[in-house]
């Protein structure tokens, strides 16, 4: 079956750095874009970094500077390096893809990782 999923998470210090990695497997055709989401406890969901397929990135505004989001179209996989941690950041981050399953349409089908933990904490 179709499956993403995230690994990376943790418990690091103020100012420390961490990276997630998302794999996606299973019948896939192609993949789009690919992302990462985070939710804290009491929040709303929120988009923290995307990557385009042709490699173009969109931020959030509190992790600008911080965040990079790369992918490897070989692997299938897409990574989020994060520096500089804050206790905000703390919160279960969300692996997401665009996947394209069958090869002769168009139609591409949201799929989402179980998260991983990110705490945040000295």
């Amino acid at each position: 079956q179709v499956q993403l999923v995230e690994s990376g998470g943790g418990l690091v210090q103020p100012g420390g750095s961490l990276r997630l990695s998302c794999a996606a497997s299973g019948s896939i055709f192609s993949i789009n874009a690919m992302g990462w989401y985070r939710q804290a406890p009491g929040k709303e969901r929120e988009l923290v970094a995307a990557i385009t397929g042709g490699g173009s990135t969109n931020y959030a505004d509190s992790v600008k500077g911080r965040f990079t989001i790369s992918r490897d179209n070989a692997k299938n996989t897409v990574y989020l390096q994060m520096n500089s941690l804050k206790p905000e950041d703390t919160a279960v981050y969300l692996c997401n893809a665009d996947l394209q399953i069958l090869s002769y349409t168009r139609i591409y089908n949201r799929y989402w990782g179980q998260g991983t933990q990110v705490t945040v904490s000295s």
